[in-house]
């Protein structure tokens, strides 16, 4: 399973490249645009073809499920903690983001996958992740009601390395939107995870 999250700051053409990403066999989209508007928000959803509805996860304006066929959330830890997902736990598909295997291995069959990071140094937030030791922890994963989502400076490169230590997916930011060539790095991570 691949994922792409989306970058904070606009990037050009950005749902056109969305659109090709999906066609290209992108499984789900998180978006994560805490700078912008409902109205903007309306608006990119707009941009990406509404086939790709499903494949969408909504980081905030959760009640743009009603306008749209949108039905996957994601909370941040600290919405986990005062537990503001459970009105939605129901209904949606929740995923929520940790940053060590322990509290990974405390999270409920509620959430459908939970994004663990750093596993590598970042590619977009410089300097961070360079002392994580996630990626050696992934073995003490003692949960398997929740899908593992290896996230972190992942790229080409190193994509392969996730899923042989034991996760079940890896979530794109830095190597997508960090590329010259956002298409041509994800069809090479695609190939990597295809071919391991």
């Amino acid at each position: 399973m691949i994922l792409v999250i989306t970058p904070e700051a606009p990037v050009q053409n950005e749902t056109e490249i969305i659109n090709q990403l999906f066609q290209e066999g992108l499984d789900w989209l998180h978006i994560r645009k805490p700078m912008i508007s409902r109205e903007e928000m309306k608006s990119f959803l707009n941009g990406i073809d509404e086939t790709f509805y499903p494949q969408l996860v909504l980081h905030g304006f959760y009640d743009l499920a009603m306008e749209y066929p949108i039905s996957r959330f994601h909370f941040r830890e600290a919405d986990r903690l005062t537990e503001g997902f459970k009105s939605y736990a129901d209904e949606y598909s929740i995923s929520t983001s940790v940053h060590d295997i322990e509290t990974f291995n405390t999270l409920g069959k509620e959430w459908e996958y939970a994004f663990v990071s750093p596993v590598f140094p970042s590619i977009s937030k410089k300097g961070y992740g360079e002392q994580s030791t996630v990626m050696d922890d992934l073995k003490s994963r003692a949960n398997h009601d929740v899908k593992l989502i290896a996230l972190g400076g992942i790229n080409e490169n190193n994509i392969s390395k996730v899923f042989e230590n034991g996760a079940d997916g890896a979530a794109l930011l830095g190597g997508i939107w960090e590329s010259d060539d956002p298409i041509h790095s994800f069809r090479k991570c695609r190939e990597k995870v295809l071919l391991s």
